[in-house]
């Protein structure tokens, strides 16, 4: 067994400590690592640059801890039980690593376990203790790691069967807020950390509802004995991380419904659909992978071209569960569609990359955005999502609706997740032909392989919803359901950038392909001064392009570095990039028979399986 001790040593100055003991050391050597990525986000972090300070003893001896490149370290050969100490800097408010201070902690495995080379398959077991002082006398612990003792909710011993699994049960501790409910029989634990005024009842139903269909459609729960929500409520954040048996959330804490608030919010809406996908992927990811992902090396990338299938698929159900469940109606579901077509339809990327190497390429593209990244990529995320919805469409109607994605993905479940078999890159394609008997090739070519843009207002119509693309009203309309034509009859006329405020400045973030500013010559990182000798910010750079007369420069004055420059800018129409949907009158039955059926919840209850 390989013993581990975690203490938050320093919480004011963020450092963990951590002792590992190895009873049997390598007789060539003991080597130990650190991993260079978290499974789930898929960008090269290099967690060894946080440790600060590590020493190792064998009886007492100290021993030299020879480092072999960035993240692996080699012990001299001994015979004797090695126990090696090192501290760990923590101060990544993410999902993705570990932060501690004064009000609380959260770890990762990866930022914190040194995986022992050769051993990795021992079981593992981890004493927790919270730091010293009476301030810190009734902090709590939450993670679904297995009690070795400990009780819920407390510091003590936990345990794991091997590394791959220690790694992959996150750590809160702290003062929190938990509520539970049961689905399939399954404890569900909510756990929010950060000052809030949610109403955790609500958000207990809400998720209970949810969960429930995603555990219907794939007609159970993987084995597991309690799931765990781990949500960090701050002023500003959005993200998740999924796990094994739960998943780290963080989220504004505004998007949290309060108390006596009946309503759906946007923010909470969000909320939701964030709970949904991470939950989604229990089965699509942790489970139904592909092979690149089973037992991964994670010193170095794992690469495949089908994240469009497992972020893509698992973006198109995360929506889809809210209406599935009830928890939203269809013109809040049609507004998130618009969104995330509006989203796609911006990005030029999306004609020069295709998502099958936006996949492959996710380690040095996706994660590292840069100011040409509209430009130049495409979401496997958001356009995976569509493809995801296109996919369905087409399987309900080439096979009369005896089939739909919902099949494929219990197709998936059955025969590769249960079985802990990963999936060769044409595993997908060549299911959906076998169980359908639909040669969607030349589908495959174009909307996975190539760049050409999905015909969706065929597949919207065929389900009786219309949709229609128009110009932006601004950097804030990213479309929704179309209420009667509202736009002017005059073109609005745009400089093709993005900004944000640093101050009184305003930053270009990035500058379209094509679009006024960089045909005139202005790049991103300029910052914008004054427009036709009037001083311009966020708040007023629509309304000056507005008043621009259509065809005529206006000067833009930018500072460049620390050289002020002029440039004569031809505002140009805004795209026709903006989506609208809406549920259409006066169809056949039929269509709306289709429509329900691709809508229709799998659990009538709440209660689950």
């Amino acid at each position: 067994m390989i013993d581990y001790k975690v203490r938050p040593l320093s919480p004011d100055a963020h450092l963990f400590q951590v002792s590992l003991d190895i009873q049997k050391p390598s007789r060539k050597g003991q080597r130990v690592s650190l991993p260079a990525w978290i499974p789930g986000s898929y960008m090269i972090r290099d967690f060894s640059r946080n440790i600060v300070s590590i020493s190792a003893t064998a009886d007492g001896e100290v021993l030299e801890l020879k480092k072999l490149d960035k993240q692996v370290w080699i012990l001299p050969i001994t015979d004797k039980p090695i126990s090696i100490t090192y501290q760990v800097y923590a101060w990544d408010l993410s999902v993705r690593s570990a932060h501690l201070d004064t009000t609380h902690g959260f770890f990762n495995g990866t930022s914190l376990f040194l995986k022992v080379e050769g051993q990795d398959d021992q079981a593992c077991l981890v004493e927790i203790l919270p730091p010293e002082g009476d301030a810190y006398s009734k902090w709590r612990l939450a993670t679904t790691m297995t009690s070795c003792g400990a009780k819920p909710f407390c510091f003590g011993m936990y345990g794991a069967s091997n590394y791959e699994e220690l790694i992959d049960h996150p750590v809160e501790m702290g003062h929190f807020m938990d509520a539970s409910f049961e689905v399939a029989g399954v404890k569900h634990a909510i756990v929010i950390t950060g000052k809030h005024y949610s109403d955790m009842a609500r958000i207990c139903t809400d998720l209970k509802k949810i969960c429930a269909q995603h555990v219907a459609m794939f007609g159970g729960l993987p084995e597991m004995e309690r799931y765990l929500f781990l949500i960090m409520a701050i002023g500003d954040g959005y993200g998740g991380l999924e796990h094994r048996c739960s998943t780290a959330l963080i989220c504004k804490r505004d998007d949290l419904p309060q108390k006596h608030q009946t309503t759906m919010s946007e923010g909470y809406r969000q909320f939701l659909g964030l709970c949904s996908h991470e939950y989604f992927h229990l089965w699509n990811v942790k489970r139904i992978k592909p092979k690149s992902f089973v037992n991964p090396d994670l010193k170095s990338e794992a690469y495949t071209t089908l994240l469009w299938a497992f972020e893509g698929i698992t973006s198109y159900y995360d929506d889809l569960a809210l209406i599935r469940s009830g928890c939203i109606d269809i013109e809040s579901y049609l507004t998130l569609m618009a969104k995330t077509i509006t989203r796609v339809m911006r990005g030029a990327g999306r004609l020069i990359q295709s998502v099958s190497d936006s996949s492959f390429d996710a380690w040095i593209k996706f994660y590292k955005q840069d100011e040409n990244a509209p430009n130049a990529i495409v979401s496997y995320y958001a356009k995976g999502a569509l493809i995801a919805f296109s996919l369905d469409l087409q399987i309900r109607a080439g096979t009369d609706g005896k089939r739909s994605l919902d099949d494929i993905m219990r197709i998936l479940w059955t025969q590769y997740g249960e079985r802990d078999v990963g999936l060769d890159e044409g595993d997908i394609e060549r299911i959906i032909l076998e169980y359908t008997g639909l040669d969607l090739a030349a589908f495959f070519d174009a909307a996975i392989r190539g760049c050409s843009d999905l015909d969706l207002e065929a597949f919207l119509s065929s389900i009786g919803l219309g949709f229609r693309l128009r110009q932006s009203q601004g950097a804030s309309d990213f479309g929704g359901v179309y209420k009667g034509d509202t736009e002017s009859s005059a073109p609005r006329l745009v400089l093709g950038v993005g900004t944000r405020s640093e101050g009184k400045d305003l930053v270009l973030t990035h500058v379209h392909d094509g679009g006024a500013a960089q045909i005139a010559g202005l790049s991103a990182g300029d910052t914008l001064v004054a427009i036709d000798g009037l001083r311009v910010a966020e708040a007023n750079i629509d309304g000056l392009i507005t008043n621009a007369i259509n065809g005529t420069p206006v000067k833009v004055h930018a500072f460049r570095r620390d050289e002020l420059m002029q440039f004569d800018v031809t505002p140009l129409p805004a795209n026709t990039d903006t989506c609208e949907l809406w549920v259409m009158e006066k169809i056949d039955q039929s269509i709306v028979n289709r429509r329900n059926a691709w809508l229709r919840p799998y659990a009538k209850s709440a209660d689950g399986l």
